[in-house]
């Protein structure tokens, strides 16, 4: 596999990463079972992803940009489809992470 495939399977795992998040919010707890079950399957596949990515990039580099990911991804989301605050100081620290995230990018 090339690099600039794990990045893209990096990517991925990261998208995944968000989705798995909003599902085990929606599981309530995995009191609703069809949610739960999205859930479990969607934590499989981030890890498949991820796991594929490690074999070729740096993993420090890669944890970073995948955390990042889920993290910007998760509270963007939060903000679209739950009513979380969007108050200048969080969007500001989102934006430091996303520098960040490019930053790792571009120096790996």
């Amino acid at each position: 596999m090339s690099t600039a495939s794990g990045w893209v399977m990096l990517v991925a795992s990261g998208i995944v990463d968000v989705a798995w998040a909003l599902a085990t919010k929606k599981a309530d707890g995995f009191r609703e079972p069809g949610w739960a079950l999205v859930s479990l399957l969607l934590l499989a596949l981030f890890v498949g992803l991820l796991t594929k990515a490690l074999q070729v990039l740096p993993v420090g580099t890669a944890y970073a940009v995948w955390t990042g990911i889920g993290a910007v991804g998760s509270v963007g989301a939060g903000i679209l489809l739950f009513g979380e605050p969007a108050d200048a100081t969080r969007l500001l620290f989102v934006t430091v992470t996303v520098v960040g995230i490019i930053g790792l990018k571009v120096a790996s």
